[in-house]
């Protein structure tokens, strides 16, 4: 039901007949409308310049400005609130009613004008202006609400950008040189926090562990998992991480990689208790001897480049941590020669779409290893950057981009 307007309208009647407007304006004045008269179109456009009136009433022929003219000059005006134009006239032809409609009216009335046709018009103009009010009282509010969320998100979005710039010190060393190896990270989250997490830390001077690992989803609830993890694999911490074992006369050692995922399944599943879970491809190289001990959970398989040119696909995929309890993960052993390098990645790698929709896949990262054999590791964590978004067409990345490049010198 439309409410009852808290103040009356304002009516402007416009009429060259000074009796026809004295009519008109009794009329409205008795059905409580607050009315102001003009004798001319000119002189109603300057009133209507000063004033915002709720429903002009203007003859069709006047000498000077045209009811026609005064209703297109009238909607050209900046008024806040609409106003709603009734002409008043004698013609009847569907052209002249449709050249009225097209500069801007909203109805007609056939002068000598009837007084409860008049009231039953002035009914349907109330609801008319009813309804923009209330849309106009809507608009405020989304757009007071449009305001709040941005300042919400602008706020967010300030935090997410200070989270990736903690997120980024998770992987403070991006290349080390342990004298007999050099290890080398990339990582390029998708949006501004990331789920992925790679890194290496000594275990002792003939050995290097080396991990790559995938949180499952995006966002702050990935990024804050994967800095949990990040304490749990530093070698800044030794006593925090979860490889890290001690030796005998307390000399550092490690848990095989096999035990490093079954103690990181059982701690997702008995102590954190979490609905996410993560794949994770750890690694120990043994500096002196080239021998490598893995395990794969879930992971893109490890890539070895060989020396000569080659590149070798190894492990046998696995199930991901903190899916299942008592998962027995598989220990996958190889060997580094001199100038054999071991390659760990992210499905983020594997999984980049062209724009046709196929992935990058296995073979397409061997085919490019394989063309950028002899390159520098940094140079080539840069370049496979490159290849990725050539492969996407110039898209961002719907996945973080992530690998550890470890380089045996022997």
């Amino acid at each position: 039901m439309l409410r009852a307007p808290l103040t009356p309208r304002r009516v402007l009647v416009v009429d060259d007949s000074k009796a026809q407007r004295k009519v008109l304006s009794l009329s409205l004045m008795r059905w409580g409308y607050q009315v102001m008269e003009a004798g001319t179109g000119e002189e109603a456009l300057e009133m209507c310049r000063r004033t915002d009136f709720d429903i002009v009433l203007s003859d069709w022929v006047m000498p000077g400005i045209s009811g026609l003219d005064f209703c297109k000059a009238f909607r050209a005006l900046p008024h806040e609130r609409y106003g709603y134009f009734i002409l008043l006239t004698s013609k009847s032809e569907k052209g002249e009613v449709a050249l009225g409609l097209d500069v801007g009216a909203d109805d007609f009335l056939t002068k000598p004008v009837n007084a409860d046709e008049l009231h039953a018009r002035l009914r349907a103009g109330e609801r008319i202006l009813g309804m923009h009010r209330e849309l106009m009282e809507k608009n405020r509010l989304i757009g007071s609400t449009l305001g709040e969320l941005q300042k919400l998100y602008d706020s967010l979005d300030r935090d997410l950008i200070e989270a990736r710039k903690l997120q980024q010190t998770l992987a403070r060393d991006r290349h080390r040189d342990f004298g007999r190896g050099t290890a080398s990270i990339l990582l390029r989250p998708s949006g501004h926090v990331g789920g992925d997490l790679v890194g290496f830390f000594e275990i002792s001077a003939r050995r290097v562990a080396l991990y790559s690992v995938d949180v499952s989803g995006h966002g702050v609830a990935s990024a804050m998992m994967t800095a949990r993890l990040a304490g749990l694999l530093s070698g800044a911490s030794p006593d925090q991480n979860i490889a890290l074992t001690g030796g005998v006369e307390g000399a550092r050692d490690a848990w095989p990689p096999e035990m490093v995922a079954a103690r990181f399944n059982r701690m997702m599943l008995e102590d954190m208790q979490v609905e996410q879970y993560f794949t994770m491809a750890y690694a120990e190289v043994d500096l002196e001897t080239g021998r490598v001990q893995l395990v794969q959970a879930g992971h893109p398989h490890p890539m070895v480049i060989r020396a000569a040119g080659g590149v070798e696909q190894i492990g046998h995929g696995g199930l991901p941590i903190g899916l299942l309890p008592n998962v027995a993960f598989e220990r996958i052993e190889a060997r580094l020669h001199p100038g054999d390098r071991l390659f760990l990645v992210s499905d983020g790698v594997t999984e980049c779409p062209a724009l046709d929709g196929g992935e990058f896949g296995s073979e397409g990262l061997e085919r490019f290893l394989r063309r950028n054999a002899d390159t520098e590791a940094q140079a080539l964590l840069e370049a496979l950057v490159w290849e990725l978004n050539g492969h996407t067409g110039g898209a961002d990345f719907p996945d973080d981009v992530s690998g550890v490049l470890f380089h045996y010198r022997g």
